[in-house]
């Protein structure tokens, strides 16, 4: 029997994934002195999405070739390992763009997913134990969930600061069902990246994949998709979710399905 509903945060509750992306691309703007933001850094984003922001910084860094650009802003630092600062400052950089940006509560508002938060809000209603494993900080995501009024729907929120490793090990989501009190393979997971799915599947839950415009290809070209129940149209969310836990719950189809949801 499904005992609980654990979400991720980015890209699957809030569209934030994009603001990211856009806030990497205003980030080598700046450090370029482009004339618009770098395209180029939204698509190395796409490749990354799930991951830390730590190695999401460094796989754009490379991707981009940015170390040129950075190393002289790394002199304030003092650093002895200079990899490690350039990925210090592109990060700092993107979070205070990112910052900027969503510290107007209304554009979180106008950037959440609906049916996905619907979801959330029903699951909870109908007295089903709920969490949120996700890979941003603390303070940035109770920003999100008090500007969503979502608090309340969550028995459980575990962020970046409560593991040691990161999507895609699985750590985050064995901790959520622990602390839930539920097995993982009594667990319902929505994820919309790649590193997020692997995570969840690898910690033995059932997995609901979002194919989202900046996960879609990722989630596509990789082999965990054989693992999940994929859902491509948002409005179809609820009905699957309910077919999922009745199916589920009989035990009439295995946990792991390779059946595309959604077109």
């Amino acid at each position: 029997m499904i005992k609980a509903i654990i979400f991720d945060l980015d890209g699957t509750l809030v569209q934030s994934e994009k603001l990211k992306a856009l806030s990497y691309a205003i980030a080598v703007q700046r450090l370029r002195g482009l004339a618009e933001p770098e395209p180029r850094a939204v698509e190395a984003y796409k490749e990354i999405v799930g991951a830390s922001r730590e190695v999401a910084s460094r796989h754009i860094i490379d991707s981009l070739g940015l170390e040129p650009d950075l190393r002289p802003r790394i002199e304030e630092y003092g650093a002895s390992d200079p990899q490690q600062a350039m990925t210090d400052v592109l990060t700092e950089m993107r979070k205070t763009i990112y910052d900027e940006m969503v510290a107007d509560t209304q554009v979180i508002r106008d950037n959440q997913w609906p049916h996905t938060v619907g979801l959330l809000r029903i699951a909870r209603e109908n007295y089903c134990r709920t969490g949120l494993a996700t890979m941003s900080y603390r303070k940035e995501t109770m920003h999100v969930l008090e500007a969503l009024d979502l608090r309340a729907t969550l028995d459980v929120v575990l962020t970046r600061e409560d593991v040691e490793r990161p999507k895609p090990d699985p750590e985050i989501y064995l901790l959520a069902a622990r602390k839930l009190e539920a097995p993982p393979e009594e667990c319902l997971v929505l994820e919309d990246s790649t590193n997020g799915v692997q995570a969840a599947v690898a910690a033995g839950t059932n997995v609901i994949g979002l194919a989202t415009p900046f996960t879609s290809a990722g989630l596509h070209s990789s082999q965990v998709i054989e693992h999940v129940w994929m859902v491509h149209d948002p409005a179809s969310l609820l009905g699957v979710v309910q077919s999922r836990i009745e199916a589920h719950n009989r035990s009439v189809h295995p946990i792991n399905a390779s059946e595309e949801e959604g077109g």
